[in-house]
């Protein structure tokens, strides 16, 4: 005899699919919710707009000055506005930009990594709180009495540095010594590393607070070091966070103003030496011309402050395009 029993389940709910969601989101006929919406939306909106009257505004005093300008705007290592055939141009501004911004990369991601490593995998719990208090502490530090640090106490102390590098690697030339006064590209670049240190390091503690612990776990289970601990587990989880932190630094050091213009002896000439003074950079030569600038004068540097603005932009850009081949390795992906 066959007994067929039937039991009547119910089908299970199907999940809401994220399209559904939106829409859901769209109908919300709560006041907070509609509002909430309404905030955020045009805090994005009024961002777009913000930017884009930025651009405009410096876009339109640009074409004004680069069109009565003499000379080639790209190439020219002059600056002179304050005749009757105006002649500048942003060679140098470029040359310096990049070049102290670069020293001060080369010198402060590596120093941040490790002070970040040494916080969040190496010191004690008693050193770590006030070493990382000291380097929040260095980031609310105003760029003005950087500078004068810089000018009064860094820059007498480098002729020793100077010296040294001119002896031993003088015949490079990029590190040859006129043994003038160290207000060159080398002493920018290193206040700068200074200046930048903190945020790349507070960024990449951050980061490397969030490495799973599961993680560092299974790699000291296999038998791992601490440092290999460090170079497989860490490291790789917080590079797209590191990669962030720089770019952040990197932002500060191309626009930095004050201390850059209290520390350097700019002149509108390329020096192949980094000990030598001379060159500028777009922030320093805009501090220090535009209140003795006329209205011709400032559209110039309102001119040079577009490169900047274009140079920051494409920075960012290729900082995104980094972090977006390397999402394997984000912390939203662990």
């Amino acid at each position: 005899m066959d007994i067929s029993t039937t039991t009547d389940v119910p089908p299970p709910a199907s999940q809401p699919t994220i399209a559904e969601r939106k829409r859901a989101a769209r109908g919300a006929t709560r006041p907070g919710d509609r509002i909430f919406l309404g905030l955020s939306r045009g805090s994005g909106i009024l961002l777009l707009v913000i930017m884009a009257a930025i651009a405009v505004f410096l876009t339109y005093r640009a074409v004004l000055a680069i069109s009565k300008d003499h000379a080639n705007f790209l190439t020219t290592f002059e600056w002179n506005t304050n005749v009757l055939e105006p002649k500048f141009g942003i060679a140098v501004l470029v040359f310096g930009t990049i070049v102290s911004s670069v020293i001060a990369m080369v010198i402060a991601v590596p120093v941040a990594v490790a002070i970040a490593l040494f916080i969040t995998h190496y010191a004690p719990r008693r050193m770590s709180g006030p070493v990382a208090y000291v380097i929040d502490l260095l980031a609310a530090v105003p760029s003005i009495v950087y500078g004068l640090w810089g000018a009064l106490v860094l820059v007498p102390h480098m002729n020793g540095l100077f010296g040294w590098l001119n002896d031993f690697f003088g015949w490079t030339g990029v590190f040859s010594w006129d043994e003038g006064a160290p207000r060159s590209m080398l002493t920018v670049g290193i206040l700068l590393a200074i200046m930048i240190l903190p945020i790349i390091t507070n960024v990449s503690r951050e980061v490397f607070r969030q490495v799973p612990q599961m993680h560092e776990e299974a790699a000291l289970a296999l038998g791992a070091t601490r440092w290999e601990v460090v170079r497989m587990s860490v490291l790789p989880f917080g590079r797209s966070g590191v990669i962030s932190a720089s770019m952040l630094g990197l932002g500060r050091a191309l626009g930095e103003t004050m201390a850059v213009a209290t520390v350097l002896s700019p002149s509108f000439d390329i020096q192949a030496s980094l000990l030598n003074p001379g060159g500028g950079t777009f922030a320093q030569n805009i501090a220090s011309k535009f209140s003795e600038a006329n209205e011709f004068g400032r559209d110039a540097l309102i001119a040079s402050g577009l490169v900047l603005f274009v140079i920051t932009l494409l920075v960012n850009g290729a900082a995104r395009l980094i972090i977006a081949r390397r999402a394997e390795y984000s912390g939203a992906n662990a």
